[in-house]
């Protein structure tokens, strides 16, 4: 079984690795974080969202771990990042979709009324579209 997590860094998805890891102790984590692509990206500006994506990859590779160690209890325990460029509910889909995950673990800010309407709701697009059951946190 895969579980993915979706991960940027936020209170609510520092929840998500934490339900992740304690609820799925012998299942395989695949943390996804999604660098989000402008609105009318040209080629040249995806380019450079893919090259600046692939300098950070090794700097990542050294902070992510460390910092996933802090929020689980176990240090030792085995997961996998991976990165995508693109809108985060559209990357998480398609991840899902593609790689035989099993579960999709996300965090929610919570936002109601007018700031979802004219933000939208990452967590809700994931949830309708899903190929997989979702686990919203809070």
């Amino acid at each position: 079984m895969a579980i993915l997590v979706a991960y940027d860094g936020s209170e609510p998805a520092q929840k998500a690795v934490e339900h992740a890891f304690t609820t799925y102790p012998d299942e395989e984590i695949v943390l996804l974080r999604v660098i989000e692509a402008a609105d009318g990206s040209t080629g040249a500006g995806i380019m450079a969202a893919q090259e600046w994506l692939r300098d950070r990859e090794e700097e990542v590779s050294t902070e992510l771990p460390e910092e996933i160690a802090a929020i689980i209890s176990d240090p030792d325990r085995d997961f996998r990042t991976e990165t995508a460029v693109g809108k985060p509910a559209r990357e998480v889909v398609r991840f899902a979709e593609d790689n035989d995950i099993d579960h999709v673990i996300i965090g929610s800010h919570g936002r109601s009324g007018l700031s979802r309407i004219l933000l939208g709701s990452v967590a809700e697009t994931i949830v309708r579209r899903s190929p997989v059951p979702v686990t919203v946190m809070r």
